[in-house]
């Protein structure tokens, strides 16, 4: 931390815009900040200028690119200023990446139109690089902009410029998956009948699965075998055992051949949320055998389902 402060008037001095300099004073903590960023911004081979409020900076080197700051402000807030050179690296970095974008992420006007979501297996998965939320323990839904090959994630510093929290975003987006177009085709999975919901983003629209097809009130098995494919059993009677072990043996071997697959595994989908029901493949004696291990509100519903009088005897 030393560095920031040895620096920071000499940087302040020749880096901030002189109409600043008539401004009440700053907090220290967002002096330090402008230090931190005309430092990095001289090792990217740039000279900067900040905008008398601290809002945004102007980069002028081997181009001339605007950068707004106050997301980025805001992100430092919350974040220990061991954070804070990762932080700025990667907030300049990134936005030299994208200065060619046709749209201004940082503008909810113009982004919001864009905004998506995409399903991500959590292993791996850098929670400061990125905007989302748990649909299961395993799975995130995340935040992205653009379209087709252009879509990437949200950073956190560019959803802090918005007047819109990132839950709100998140639903802005799943909003904008639910007008896409997708197709809903049966199959027979080893005896299990199956509903595949494909189209682009099918993922995206997991929260909002009864709106795409037709559930009945204990929910559905779900596999995730790619972002553009949803394959659904619906809960309807104790076939729904046999289901289990046919969806986790088909998602292993999706996940195993398809490099945009998603999960290995197999969720329950049940009032716009997913549990994982770890089914775990288990080898003994040169066999594989399927261990299932539902959650708990999911096994009184299998419970309840097999004294059904109408209860179906599942199939081996």
């Amino acid at each position: 931390m030393r560095l920031f402060r040895r620096h920071r008037d000499q940087r302040a001095a020749t880096s901030v815009n002189p109409a600043a300099q008539a401004a009440p004073a700053r907090p220290v903590e967002e002096v330090d900040l402008d230090s931190l960023l005309a430092l990095v911004a001289d090792t990217l081979g740039y000279d900067c200028s900040f905008e008398p409020g601290g809002a945004t900076l102007t980069l002028s080197g081997p181009r001339t690119i605007e950068v707004r700051l106050t997301g980025l402000r805001a992100e430092a807030r919350r974040r220990s200023r061991e954070d804070w050179p990762v932080l700025v690296s990667g907030h300049l970095s990134h936005a030299l990446a994208t200065a060619d974008e046709p749209f201004d992420t940082c503008d909810l006007a113009q982004a919001g139109p864009l905004l998506g979501t995409r399903v991500r297996f959590d292993d791996g998965l850098d929670d400061g690089l990125v905007v989302g939320r748990h649909l299961a323990a395993d799975l995130v839904e995340v935040l992205t902009v653009g379209h087709g090959a252009a879509e990437r994630p949200v950073r956190p510093e560019e959803a802090g410029c918005w007047p819109v929290t990132a839950a709100q975003a998140l639903e802005l987006a799943a909003g904008n998956a639910g007008d896409g177009r997708s197709s809903v085709t049966e199959a027979d999975l080893g005896g299990v009948t199956v509903l595949s919901l494909d189209g682009a983003g099918a993922a995206a629209c997991l929260r909002r699965l009864d709106e795409h097809l037709p559930l009945p009130a204990d929910g559905a098995l779900v596999a995730l075998t790619g972002p553009a494919t949803v394959v659904v059993h619906p809960v309807e009677g104790i076939g729904v055992v046999r289901a289990i072990e046919r969806l986790r043996l088909f998602a292993q071997r999706e996940f195993e051949r398809r490099d945009d697959a998603l999960s290995p595994h197999v969720y329950w989908w049940h009032d716009g949320g997913l549990a994982l029901v770890r089914a775990d493949l288990i080898a003994q004696d040169g066999q594989v055998r399927l261990v299932v291990a539902p959650p708990p509100e999911f096994a009184r519903v299998i419970a309840a389902l097999a004294v059904r009088p109408d209860a179906e005897t599942p199939e081996r």
